[in-house]
């Protein structure tokens, strides 16, 4: 009997998990560069006394969805979308380096390059610094040029822009660092296309799908620990003196 509790359980939180998974990609269906995030699970027996006959399904982490996202034109120059598998650095709110496929920039007041929503954008050496009231144009491999008034556009540093070779993971704040937080060098060969956005690779309606496929899914579960409460009901009274 309680075999089946613990299968039901188990898979009724499973259920739980991958919901909140799939609600925060549906959440992000219109962010720009995310990167859906996967899930899967694993059985773990469980640790006691006696012999381990009890397994639980325990979350395992599995990266993300790597496809990307379909670019669209947006004709602002500050607006870059990475080809490939290239990706922007920036820095962190932690102060560490770390990547993102959002490309949509713009420069603060005292002209350091950042990203819209705060983030230092770094360059080969470090942040990227523009002239006050210079207009900037981003070439396909990063380079940065500024000109100011009418005069001739000239280069302010480049984007670094990393190729990595191993999946990269996803932090907490929604940035992607390098296995062991290491900084990746620049790749020299990574190019990217101005005036342009890479949008979300979540589909909405599969991702929907998927959420209306886990709540049926959680119901059986739920259907099965019922079904163990009654069947636990009649051998109590199977069992009990007299058929009490």
């Amino acid at each position: 009997m309680d075999r089946m509790i613990y299968l039901s359980m188990a898979g009724a939180k499973a259920m739980m998990q991958r919901q909140e998974t799939l609600a925060n990609n549906l959440a992000n269906a219109s962010t720009t560069g995310f990167r859906a995030e996967l899930q899967a699970f694993r059985a773990v027996p469980v640790r006691g006394e006696g012999a381990s006959t009890r397994v639980y399904a325990l979350e395992t982490t599995t990266g993300y969805d790597a496809t990307p996202g379909v670019v669209h034109a947006t004709g602002r120059p500050l607006d870059v979308a990475m080809q490939g598998n290239a990706w922007l650095a920036v820095q962190g709110l932690d102060g560490t380096e770390a990547y993102t496929r959002n490309g949509a920039l713009t420069v603060s007041a005292d002209g350091t390059l950042m990203t819209q929503g705060g983030l230092v954008v770094l360059g080969d050496g470090g942040p990227l610094q523009a002239p006050p009231n210079a207009t900037l144009s981003i070439a396909p491999d990063g380079t940065v040029s500024a000109r100011q008034g009418n005069g001739t556009s000239t280069p302010v540093g480049r984007l670094k822009l990393v190729t990595p070779e191993a999946p990269l993971q996803r932090g907490a704040d929604g940035l992607f660092r390098a296995p062991g937080a290491e900084d990746l060098p620049a790749d020299p060969n990574a190019r990217l296309q101005d005036g342009a956005l890479e949008g979300s690779n979540v589909s909405a309606v599969e991702t929907m799908v998927q959420m209306i496929a886990a709540a049926r899914q959680f119901e059986a579960q739920m259907k099965l620990l019922q079904t163990a409460e009654r069947n636990e009901q009649t051998a109590g009274k199977l069992l009990a003196p007299n058929g009490a």
